[in-house]
C-alpha cells in the first residue's frame, strides 16, 4: 500500500482578547458608587433627627445611610 502524504494544515487564527474587550465595554452600574463620608455622615444624621432624636443604633443609621446613597435602598 502507498502511504498517504500528510499535508501541512493552515496556520491558526489568531484568538480575539475577549478579556480586554470586556474590561472595556464596563458600565457604571458595574462599578460600585463612591460616596464621601461626610454625605454619609450628614444623612445619618438627618434620619436621627427624623425619629425626634431619640436613642437608637447610629450603626443602623450609617448603613441606612450608606446604601441610600449608593442607590441600594431597598
Amino acid at each position: 500500500m502507498a502511504e498517504k502524504e500528510k499535508k501541512a494544515k493552515a496556520p491558526a487564527k489568531p484568538r480575539k482578547a475577549v478579556a480586554k474587550k470586556a474590561e472595556a465595554e464596563v458600565t457604571p452600574i458595574d462599578q460600585p458608587r463612591v460616596v464621601s463620608h461626610e454625605d454619609v455622615a450628614r444623612l445619618a444624621h438627618r434620619f436621627w433627627a427624623e425619629r425626634g432624636h431619640q436613642h437608637g443604633n447610629p450603626a443602623e443609621d450609617w448603613f441606612r445611610a450608606e446604601q441610600e446613597l449608593r442607590g441600594k435602598a431597598s
